[in-house]
């Protein structure tokens, strides 16, 4: 499970890190290479609700191994594209197997596992979620300058076919359920619904306004599908994500604190880079490499997390990792363009700590107490949440520094200079100077945003049970009918 998340996850991250190579190897603008991410993202959200339905309809095996095929598969012909459109194109195939790994791993390991086991195994399932942004950009830019930007899709194929060769030994057979009839009308509502109102968020930051046409009509006309399907799934029994799920006191209230971290949090994760290579002056490997103590500090903390979760419950846990996240992050709030690193780097060390105790203590907090024939899809409902939450706040962290940043025109030109976009030698050292101080302000205004909102996930988080978690009994209709034969 841990082999198909690490592929999933770094690769989102490993890609960013390639842009202004693909310019260049391409001849094409920044928006245009940018579709390399977002191309991958809207799969993800076009194919993440119809997973719990594949999973109780084929069985997770067998749409876990196809999923892992289908990423490899994206990634070797990502390897051998010869124009910018086949490559968005090829990452759009692996985006539909990346999309499925991580609620079928979540699936696979929470029905093995128990409730009871549950903090633990999630744990590590947890250790790719929070490496890959920190990873990423690491093992980007050595591939990049080690041998070329074909290496960062090429490496996926030996790891996927580890991961696909173990899961066939491993995991034990399927035994799909009887599913109910698919629910295409929901389809047809949620996945282009979703997918709609991601590219309308993501393309904020390039709008430079939520105002903006380009990412007001996508998103309304994403939002009213959701909207849609909600209303749909309220009246139909087997609706593709089933919403009698948030009849579970424990999962709705891990669903409104994750939605509130996974905003806050994963819009500062983009910051903590783009600080080192704007005002720092570091090269993507360096900016990559100085993030390492949060993922250290997670590391630490992950594993003895996930035992606590089994015995007391996600509460106290999630409680106090929000209170080490914000004091982290209140460090960076004061951020200067000459802030020791020592502090930086400890202030990340902090925060790695308090990650490991908040997001995997959520989910299982979420889906321990579910029933088995729930899990498959309550682990779907935790990853569109996640990916459209995490989406949101990534667009709200680039919009809020984008318009500190022309607000000043000093911070501007230098923002520009670093960019490649401004020669350094048409600009006076003074302006420079000042730019970079102000560009560093800009910066450190953006943290306030993400430091009030990580403290108002102190509010959900306050509701999350503090006492072991009991797996909930399943709903009659969803309980098998022994049938004896004569």
């Amino acid at each position: 499970m841990v082999l198909g998340a690490i592929m999933a996850i770094l690769d989102v991250t490993v890609v960013s890190v390639a842009l202004p190579t693909f310019q260049r190897e391409f001849h094409a603008s920044y928006a245009t290479v940018a579709w390399t991410m977002t191309a991958y993202t809207l799969a993800l959200a076009t194919v993440i609700p119809v997973t719990g339905w594949a999973a109780d309809r084929f069985g997770t095996k067998r749409l876990y191994l196809t999923s892992i095929a289908l990423f490899v598969a994206g990634s070797a012909l990502c390897s051998v594209a010869w124009d910018i459109g086949p490559l968005i194109a090829f990452r759009t195939v692996q985006g539909l197997g990346g999309g499925m790994l991580m609620p079928l791993g979540m699936t696979i390991m929470t029905r093995a596992a128990g409730p009871q086991r549950i903090g633990r195994v999630m744990a590590v399932l947890g250790v790719p979620m929070l490496l890959g942004p920190i990873g990423g950009p690491i093992l980007g830019g050595w591939l990049i300058q080690a041998a070329s930007w074909h290496w960062i899709f090429l490496i996926n194929v030996p790891i996927g076919a580890v991961a696909f060769i173990t899961s066939l030994r491993v995991l034990p057979k399927d035994q799909p359920h009887v599913s109910e009839s698919f629910d295409f009308l929901g389809m047809l509502l949620l996945s282009p619904g979703l997918a709609l109102l991601l590219y309308g968020v993501s393309s904020i930051p390039g709008a430079g306004t939520v105002a903006d046409a380009k990412v007001l009509v996508p998103a309304l006309v994403g939002l009213a599908l959701v909207i849609g399907f909600v209303l749909h799934a309220r009246r139909k029994a087997h609706a593709l994500i089933d919403l009698r799920l948030f009849g579970n006191r424990n999962l709705s209230v891990a669903v409104i604190t994750l939605t509130l971290f996974s905003v806050a949090f994963m819009g500062a994760m983009l910051l903590f880079p783009s600080y080192f290579l704007q005002v720092r002056g570091e090269d993507t490997l360096n900016a990559g490499l100085l993030l390492a103590p949060q993922g250290i500090g997670a590391m630490l903390t992950m594993p003895a997390s996930g035992r606590l979760t089994d015995r007391m419950g996600p509460g106290k846990l999630v409680l106090g990792g929000i209170v080490l996240i914000a004091a982290g992050m209140a460090v960076f709030t004061q951020i200067t363009a000459d802030s020791s690193y020592v502090l930086l780097l400890g202030a990340l060390f902090v925060m790695g700590m308090g990650m490991g105790m908040t997001m995997m203590p959520i989910m299982s907090g979420a889906l321990a107490s579910l029933g088995d024939q729930q899990i498959a899809r309550g682990s779907t409902m935790m990853n569109i949440v996640q990916q459209t939450a995490g989406s949101i706040g990534t667009a709200v962290m680039s919009v809020v520094l984008t318009n500190q940043v022309q607000g000043n025109p000093a911070a501007t030109v230098y923002s520009a200079v670093m960019q490649g976009t401004v020669p350094a030698s048409q600009v006076s050292g003074a302006v420079l100077s000042q730019g970079r101080s102000s560009l560093a302000s800009a910066f450190g205004n953006t943290y306030i945003v993400a430091l009030i909102l990580i403290v108002l996930c102190i509010v959900p988080s306050l509701f999350l049970p503090r006492r072991k978690l009991e797996r909930a009994e399943q709903p009659q209709d969803e309980v098998a009918v022994p049938v004896v034969m004569h």
